[in-house]
């Protein structure tokens, strides 16, 4: 039986297996997992990042300058933080925010109600491995920590580019591993052992985040996911590292 998270990954440690699901579940996981949190997550986001995750999205944003009047589509929008930064961006811009956890979706839309971009963000609630939306529609898509939590990342790579107008750039803001010698193993024990104890102390929740943890534990190396851009078709492909190594950025040129 393959596991999640990543079936081209090696097995999780030991210390992983509690929060072990099959891969064939980790989706219908996932939705519950995000649901279960999905009052507090944007709060908790800035506590355990101390605010930086804000700076991580103006960064991301910023990267579609080039484009300030066509449509963006941000897929696992999620509470559509990433959503509102690229609608506040660009003035003219419209944003459509799909995910896949309708709670999810919920709690950022009681935020969009006093937004002045309200107007120009319209909420989905739809699967990235088919997304409803016409071939070469956008110029940007966006994907803020969600790459991760995907069954099949090359199918939604694929729906990706589909989307995207020729030009049209991929931005993928995810976390990944720092290597400086010194800081990782601070980052290590951070991650694996403070993040999901204040997380349990504020949404009693201590395994949703021990699952968070463990998704970026597991994640592809940057080269790998670098390659898996290439092969769904995206050209010009890089990263840039934010924070020491701890977020990443990658982008692709359809």
């Amino acid at each position: 039986m393959t596991f999640l998270p990543f079936p081209a990954r090696p097995p999780a440690p030991l210390i992983f297996e509690q929060i072990m699901v099959p891969l064939e579940e980790k989706k219908e996981y996932v939705r519950r997992t995000f649901a279960s949190i999905s009052h507090k997550y944007d709060f908790l986001n800035s506590l355990l990042s101390l605010l930086v995750d804000r700076c991580w999205r103006w960064r991301t944003c910023r990267l579609l300058n080039d484009f300030p009047e066509g449509p963006v589509l941000d897929l696992c929008a999620g509470t559509m933080s990433l959503s509102r930064e690229l609608a506040r961006q660009a003035g003219k811009r419209q944003v459509f925010s799909m995910d896949f956890c309708e709670n999810m979706l919920k709690a950022g839309v009681k935020k969009l109600q006093d937004d002045p971009c309200n107007p120009r963000i319209f909420p989905i609630c739809g699967d990235g491995e088919a997304i409803p939306a016409d071939g070469n529609l956008f110029c940007g898509c966006t994907v803020a920590f969600g790459v991760r939590n995907l069954v099949n990342i090359p199918m939604d790579l694929t729906e990706m580019y589909r989307v995207l107008q020729p030009s049209g750039r991929l931005l993928i803001l995810e976390f990944s591993r720092p290597t400086n010698m010194l800081f990782k193993p601070l980052y290590t024990y951070y991650l694996h052992h403070i993040m999901p104890r204040i997380a349990g102390i504020c949404v009693n929740d201590k395994k949703a985040y021990e699952y968070l943890a463990q998704s970026i534990a597991l994640f592809y190396e940057p080269e790998e996911l670098l390659a898996l851009m290439r092969e769904a078709g995206f050209i010009k492909v890089e990263r840039k590292k934010l924070t020491l190594g701890i977020v990443s950025i990658y982008v692709g040129i359809k």
